[in-house]
């Protein structure tokens, strides 16, 4: 009996303890988002403060950028931390962990869809009609074959990026609309008064997904890969994808 209460004591003491060092943690982490939030120029906008299991560092995540800083807030660390055998990048694989995307979620019906050959790799893009590099990068996919591309007119760069992106949405074939005006510079016909297009919707999805650039290209396994992609990558990345296709839409 005595050693019943005795090992009940000690458990005891255990939990208290940790109930101790987590609300200490929980103090330390809302102390550190305070004193970032409060002093980095312009002002910054903390999402997140979580102890990382190297150094004694503290993930500091604002949006999708990843900075480290001291349990005191008095340094910030900007750049990545990698293995003393530099073969694994821990806040490369933090930052794409938080930039995942669920795939199956993406409201593809406010989308631009293309299909080529068997169409059974699939992926989503944001763009914007005035963007040059995303301009180059559907050239380049011309050279790609067995794909579903589903096309978010993620209108961003110039006042009359929406205006484009209806006329494109409202045509009779909205993906040839799309190619003709990104590849060829033909201009759609001009969208009938009764036509609207999903531009808040899309605006919308990629604020919540933290898109800021274009081309941005998404996976079906949630990755997500900025600005203009090689073609050997890309096919490097199908690959690499264990299920590249979803359900047609």
């Amino acid at each position: 009996m005595k050693k019943s209460v005795f090992a009940l004591a000690v458990s005891a003491l255990v939990f208290v303890g940790a109930i101790e060092s987590a609300f200490a943690q929980t103090q330390t982490e809302a102390y550190i988002k305070k004193m970032i939030t409060t002093n980095i120029a312009g002002g910054a906008t903390v999402d997140s403060v979580t102890k990382t299991p190297y150094g004694g560092l503290y993930e500091v995540r604002m949006g999708s950028e990843i900075v480290y800083t001291d349990e005191k807030a008095k340094y910030v660390f900007v750049g990545s931390i990698i293995d003393v055998k530099g073969t694994v990048n821990y806040t490369k694989l933090r930052t794409d962990e938080l930039n995942r995307v669920n795939f199956s979620e993406l409201p593809l019906d406010a989308a631009v869809k293309y299909v080529k050959g068997d169409g059974k790799r699939v992926m989503a893009i944001f763009e914007d009609p005035n963007c040059g590099y995303c301009k180059k990068f559907r050239k380049s996919l011309q050279a790609i074959d067995n794909v579903t591309i589903y096309t978010f007119m993620y209108n961003i760069l110039s006042d009359d990026s929406a205006t484009k992106s209806r006329d494109i949405w409202c045509s009779a074939d909205r993906s040839k609309a799309w190619d003709d005006w990104m590849m060829n510079g033909k201009v759609a016909n001009a969208a009938a008064a009764s036509c609207t297009a999903p531009h808040e919707r899309v605006l919308a999805l990629g604020r919540k997904l933290k898109v800021t650039g274009t081309p941005t290209v998404i996976f079906t396994d949630g990755s997500r890969l900025p600005g203009m992609v090689d073609m050997k990558a890309l096919e490097d990345k199908f690959a690499s994808i264990k299920n590249p296709s979803v359900a047609a839409k």
